[in-house]
């Protein structure tokens, strides 16, 4: 049975557990108790009990409290904290960055934009073409501006895009 992460932005991919294991590394290390085989334990045990559970589809949102919860039942009160705090201070400054593009209305900020144009007009793969719009969006996030132009993103796209098939 393979199960399917539905994203915050409607589209769905598959479950990969490496994701949930870095999820449970970059938590504890936000509270300064970096340690990726308790990680990797967490993670199994997460991964084990939704295969158990035989649903074929759950939400990057569902993941997150499940991962929120292990952490706290697991004496991590910490991590779990720094996590939660990360994921709101990240949504929030999406929703606040709009991109500008000359001839046309501004848009919010949208990484699914980046995706999709990726797969339909390059051929990339579903997976690199993610990675490459999470790289962009992470550049994006870090300028602290609240409009971006559509050429920056473009022009931010291209050398992703060239970094990671190289």
């Amino acid at each position: 049975m393979q199960l399917n992460v539905i994203k915050y932005d409607g589209s769905t991919e598959e479950y990969m557990h490496t994701k949930v294991i870095g999820t449970f590394h970059n938590a504890l290390a936000l509270a300064d108790e970096s340690n990726v085989f308790i990680a990797e334990q967490l993670a199994d045990a997460i991964t084990f009990n939704l295969y158990k559970k035989g649903t074929h589809h759950i939400t990057s949102e569902e993941i997150h409290l499940v991962i929120e919860a292990v952490l706290s039942a697991t004496d991590y009160h910490e991590a779990a904290m720094a996590l939660s705090e990360y994921r709101n201070t990240r949504k929030l400054r999406r929703n606040r960055i709009v991109v500008v593009n000359n001839d046309e209305p501004q848009s919010r900020w949208d990484k699914s934009i980046i995706v999709s144009g990726l797969v339909q007009k390059n051929g990339c793969d579903k997976h690199v073409a993610r990675a490459i719009a999470s790289s962009v969006e992470e550049k994006v996030l870090n300028l602290a501006m609240s409009k971006v132009t559509a050429s920056l993103i473009e022009h931010l796209v291209h050398a992703y895009t060239e970094t990671m098939l190289l």
